[in-house]
């Protein structure tokens, strides 16, 4: 969370906006602009917090049509200002209402607006972010899979069609393990999210959660998404998320290494944790595939943060951010697939050194056959590698089936990375041995279902019971551009006698009380399956 500041030195151009000379604010009726000596000026209505106005060394890069703001807006709050910190270097504005404060945070020579939003509940809307809305005109490149204009809607107001390709704002996101850092840019400008260190532990999802990054459209949309029920899998938090900031360049990305320490200074910050009032972890995985050395994530969590940290590949040492103190479940994810599991304790001003064992290490089990790794991701199935920027009826997919896969001569690329109940069943063929047949287990492993998907099995003549509906994030999925939720694993006890010598045929499909078209159809995503 703390570590080396950026600075960026410009000048302010002529501004159509009020402003005073050097670092400061200037109060015009009901908006509060701010010079931040730093080459952005930028103006607040203390009404509603709202941000009407970013000028970056003369470009002005708010839409003028939205406004930039958290949720969907506060309707109405009660702001204040100071002019604090060191040397009175920063200007904290408050607005308060009676479940959220947004702070925003000038920091003098610096092109930014740093940010916290301290909630007690989650707003009306149900979503938690911070929208800039900015000039698509002054700022016309995002992410290209989110770019949705001239586009026509193929799926709800959020899939659309543009120039016989798939786009939608679900495309733009990037798991928040790997986020830190996303934005847009022009000519001469750029816009950045950075969410650095531990931005992120108020917010709900895990290491591998991805939510809205950026939505191309008549603005320029950027996001940082706190809370949302996208395809989440767990309880929203409240308390203070962030700090964020929306930070200025020229164009090029800044460094998500940005220096923090300076909100300890600032007063009355609600919710603010500060580094001697936290606690560390440090440890050891032990007993992950050596495959998986450049993989090893272990997480932390409880019902008031979360946080995560990836294990060094040469040592699979790991050291954790700085915590808030409490009790947390501490998982081992291989891969993306949790392997282990304890509670560890945080306690403020010192390190707790914990090592976690990959409890899938202890597994002997020789199978007959495997299709996939068993590592909580579809990586390497039919699609995988386009699913998360496109839709599954996207012209550019490879055609979903029905399939029929052959073990030992099939490519693991032609296994459909889902399967969906409108669409029809995947077929496994294989051949087996004598010594290979009689009683066995089938396991099946998933990432996410919808619509209360689950797979039930045909062996030769016989078919499994169907297993009970799965706990699941209540949302569309895969439509979305997202392959995980909650990690399941099915097994099933083939009965001896069902199996033969020679050609044996499995078919997967997918159960479900419910019902849809095509690929909002009840559906599943695949882990690996396995014969043993």
């Amino acid at each position: 969370m703390f570590g080396r500041g950026i600075l960026l030195l410009s000048s302010v151009l002529s501004l159509a906006v009020p402003l005073v000379s050097g670092f400061g604010l200037a109060v015009s009726g009901t908006l509060w602009t701010v010079t931040t000596d730093g080459g952005l000026v930028f103006t607040v209505q203390s009404t509603n917090g709202d941000i009407t106005s970013m000028v970056y060394n003369g470009i002005q890069a708010q839409d003028q049509s939205k406004h930039s703001q958290i949720s969907s807006g506060l309707g109405s709050a009660s702001c204040s200002w100071v002019q604090t910190g060191h040397d009175n270097n920063y200007i904290k504005i408050t607005c308060t209402t009676s479940t959220l404060t947004q702070y925003y945070v000038a920091q003098r020579n610096t092109p930014a607006i740093h940010m916290a939003t301290y909630t007690t509940s989650e707003p009306s809307v149900g979503e938690l972010r911070f929208i800039a809305r900015l000039s698509h005109s002054a700022l016309p490149n995002g992410s290209p899979a989110a770019n949705i204009m001239g586009g026509t809607a193929i799926e709800s107001s959020d899939v659309f069609l543009v120039n016989g390709q798939t786009r939608s704002k679900f495309y733009s996101g990037v798991q928040f393990i790997n986020d830190q850092v996303h934005g847009v840019t022009g000519s001469g400008i750029g816009a950045y999210m950075i969410v650095p260190g531990t931005g992120y532990e108020s917010s709900s999802g895990g290491p591998f959660f991805k939510d809205i990054d950026n939505q191309g459209g008549d603005q320029q949309e950027l996001y940082f998404y706190m809370n949302s029920g996208h395809t989440n899998p767990d309880a929203f938090r409240q308390g203070l998320h962030g700090p964020y900031a929306l930070w200025f360049t020229t164009g090029s990305t800044p460094s998500a290494s940005i220096d923090l320490t300076f909100w300890g200074g600032l007063g009355t910050v609600s919710g603010l944790v500060l580094p001697a009032a936290r606690g560390l972890i440090s440890g050891k995985a032990i007993g992950v595939p050596t495959s998986y050395n450049s993989d090893i994530v272990i997480g932390w969590s409880n019902s008031a943060a979360q946080y995560w940290a990836r294990a060094e590949s040469s040592t699979q040492n790991f050291f954790s951010p700085a915590m808030k103190p409490g009790t947390y479940t501490m998982t081992l994810y291989k891969g993306e697939l949790a392997v282990g599991s304890q509670s560890v304790l945080v306690t403020a001003g010192t390190t707790v050194t914990s090592n976690i064992h990959d409890n899938s290490a202890d597994d002997s089990t020789t199978y007959i056959w495997q299709i996939g790794e068993f590592d909580g991701r579809p990586t390497g199935f039919l699609n995988a590698d386009l699913i998360q920027t496109m839709h599954p009826s996207d012209s550019r997919m490879h055609s979903w089936g029905p399939i029929t896969y052959t073990v030992g001569s099939s490519s693991l690329s032609s296994f459909p990375m889902a399967i969906f109940k409108a669409i029809g069943a995947v077929t496994i063929r294989s051949t087996l041995q004598s010594s290979q047949i009689g009683a066995r287990t089938l396991k099946i492993a998933t990432t996410l279902a919808f619509a209360g998907g689950r797979p039930v099995v045909t062996v030769n003549s016989w078919t499994s019971a169907v297993p009970a509906v799965p706990t699941q994030p209540d949302s569309r999925g895969v439509t979305r551009g997202v392959y995980r939720g909650n990690n399941i694993e099915y097994t099933y006890a083939i009965p001896d006698g069902v199996l033969i010598a020679g050609s044996n045929t499995v078919t997967v499909g997918v159960a479900s009380g419910s019902s849809g078209d095509q690929f909002l159809s009840p559906n599943i995503v695949f882990d690996a399956l396995a014969l043993y």
